[in-house]
């Protein structure tokens, strides 16, 4: 298989899982940083497992620029969730 049919099949996945699973669970955890509350240790993990998957995705990107955009605002969103969350912790 080539690369570009495997990075194909890869990016289709992440996609899926994303829209599916990751997106609406990190929208709940967005909503509950944003009404100051903290975080419990299931939420904590699905951010470092989400943010380590993302940051291995980074290889992939750089073979396919035009997903960039959106790697990067996903990127930021979880970001933003950390840091609210951390700043909740406080």
């Amino acid at each position: 298989m080539n690369i570009d049919l495997n990075d194909t099949a890869i990016i289709q996945v992440i996609l899926d899982r994303f829209e599916k699973y990751r997106l609406p669970r990190i929208m709940e955890i967005k909503e509950k940083t944003d009404n100051g509350e903290t975080l419990n240790e299931f939420e904590i993990a699905f951010l470092s497992e989400a943010i380590h998957d993302a940051r291995s995705l980074l290889p992939v990107m750089d073979r396919h620029p035009e997903y960039e955009p959106l790697l990067s605002r996903v990127i930021h969103y979880y970001k933003a969730v950390c840091d609210q969350a951390v700043a909740n912790a406080e």
